[in-house]
């Protein structure tokens, strides 16, 4: 989280405010310093979050964190194998006595939405998202719906090999910037979880540290930051080069290579720099590309790794 002071930097309130969101995280979820920055880069670069890993290991209690630590307004959607789309977007219910129809908004209409255990619900309620997360709004009978600002879907999910599950579509997949794993926690991180729960719930305790005007300011820095013709090229060759790949089916869309740029500018942000280097490229780059390659059937059986691949791609790829 500290700044090269070598780099021309971005001014300190950004600094320290991206910092206090960092503390107030980590309070709740301790040992996992790169996912929290990479959740936090997500949110600066006004993206969607996919957190799949085990049942019990925060993923939840991570996009909570998040959420209360700006001030935004929060809103959690368990899906279930019967939910339905109108569950998430919301209904029009007639009134007898006005005798017109009124629009109830559905949970999808707060600043951060927490979408948990996305991949238990089938199909047509997956989707009910898609305009959502695309578009920021909503349309019902005809008549859209303009979501709030800042909106943000963090999403958990279980392994697709967990009973119960389904799995999300390309399309959905490709509309989160960014997949993280939380994994279990280190030894000495997991006694200090457990002690820590004995006396109180430290999502419990967590204060906002920000108001969302301050979070909606911090965003429109992140986008002022500098991308060069050369870096566009560079992110354009990675693209093109995992599309090519023999053992990737489906490389990077031209959407992801948009929201890739996206996550590079706030990467460079945090680290305080207003302009990209190829580094925040790289450093981005498992966690906007691993949700989005498909291997080839003969890839998955001789048990290639997409992680693997994507540093292949990095380490083949020059800036040109």
């Amino acid at each position: 989280m500290s700044a090269n002071p070598t780099m021309p930097s971005l001014d300190s309130t950004f600094q320290s405010n991206c910092q206090r969101i960092f503390d107030a995280v980590q309070q709740v979820i301790t040992g996992k310093p790169e996912a929290i920055t990479n959740a936090l880069t997500v949110l600066l670069a006004q993206g969607h979050l996919l957190l799949e890993d085990v049942p019990g290991v925060g993923k939840t209690m991570l996009a909570k964190s998040l959420a209360k630590s700006v001030n935004g307004s929060v809103h959690r959607i368990q899906f279930t194998p019967d939910l339905l789309p109108s569950d998430v977007t919301g209904v029009s219910v007639y009134s007898p006595q006005t005798h017109e129809f009124t629009f109830h908004p559905g949970p999808i209409f707060a600043n951060i939405v927490i979408a948990d255990e996305i991949n238990r619900a089938n199909a047509k309620t997956q989707s009910a998202l898609l305009e959502c997360m695309e578009e920021t709004q909503v349309t019902v009978d005809s008549i859209t719906h303009p979501l709030e600002q800042p909106f943000m879907v963090v999403a958990t999910q279980n392994p697709v090999d967990s009973e119960g599950t389904f799995a999300l579509p390309e399309a959905q997949r490709d509309r989160f910037m960014g997949r993280i794993s939380l994994g279990y926690p280190q030894r000495e991180a997991e006694i200090s979880m457990i002690t820590g729960h004995h006396h109180h719930e430290p999502l419990e305790t967590l204060s906002p540290v920000l108001q969302l005007s301050d979070l909606q300011q911090m965003i429109e820095q992140v986008s002022s930051v500098t991308v060069t013709e050369r870096l566009s090229s560079y992110v354009v060759d990675l693209g093109r080069a995992s599309r090519n790949h023999p053992h990737i089916q489906l490389g990077a869309s031209p959407r992801a290579l948009i929201q890739w740029v996206r996550a590079a500018k706030a990467r460079a942000a945090i680290n305080g720099r207003d302009h990209v280097l190829p580094e925040d490229v790289r450093s981005v780059a498992q966690m906007v590309l691993n949700h989005r390659l498909i291997l080839t059937r003969r890839a998955v059986a001789d048990g290639v790794d997409t992680q693997d691949l994507i540093q292949e791609l990095l380490a083949s790829t020059p800036v040109s």
